[in-house]
């Protein structure tokens, strides 16, 4: 009877070291590993490609910038004022020849009574503004360009303000310098430089 039972516990511990080994068989890691790892990947990736949405870049909002302090406005009727108002002494031409220089003195007197400008004669007008002009010539091949610079001074001699530019036209009677240089041509810088006097007033009625 005793050799019986030992032998059925030999056999029960046989059986239980069998089924051990054989759940330890079943289980290695290293078995399952693998596949387990190849199944978690491919399920991350489809369900990335599946249910994330596409990656966007925030963009700064725009920031309100502060709007400059509104400037007064300035009125025609200021303007003609100031204009009003305005005694213009022409100052003896620098520089260019007598012959340029009379159409050139005579449009500006035109154009400034055009403009509403009054010129202050030699007596009985004391000027608000006193308007020095300076010439000179070059003659490139056919043409002649006329340049010339204005300066506004106020009684006292303070310079206020420049007027400067260059004209060109064809040479006149096949000469150079001042003696290729046509009244007409004269005659437009007066109305340009009245007009541009003119603009500036304006501008100083604000």
């Amino acid at each position: 009877m005793r050799r019986s039972h030992v032998t059925t516990v030999s056999l029960l511990a046989a059986l239980t070291l069998a089924a051990c080994t054989s759940a330890k068989d079943v289980l290695e890691p290293s078995a399952i590993a693998p596949q387990s790892t190849q199944a978690v990947t491919t399920a991350g990736t489809d369900a990335t490609a599946t249910n994330t949405p596409p990656a966007t870049t925030a963009q700064p909002s725009a920031t309100a910038q502060p709007s400059a302090p509104a400037q007064p406005a300035t009125t025609p009727a200021t303007s003609a004022a100031v204009i009003a108002r305005t005694r213009l002494q022409v100052a003896p031409i620098v520089g260019a020849s007598v012959e340029a220089a009379t159409p050139l003195t005579a449009e500006l007197q035109t154009r400034a009574k055009q403009r509403g400008i009054t010129l202050a004669g030699s007596a009985g007008q004391t000027p608000t503004h006193v308007l020095k002009g300076y010439f000179s010539t070059m003659s490139e091949g056919k043409d002649t360009t006329v340049i010339y610079v204005w300066d506004v001074y106020d009684p006292a001699g303070n310079r206020l303000h420049r007027i400067n530019g260059q004209q060109k036209a064809p040479s006149a009677n096949g000469g150079e310098g001042w003696a290729a240089v046509a009244p007409e041509t004269m005659q437009t810088i007066a109305d340009q430089t009245i007009d541009q006097f003119a603009t500036w007033l304006g501008g100083q009625a604000g």
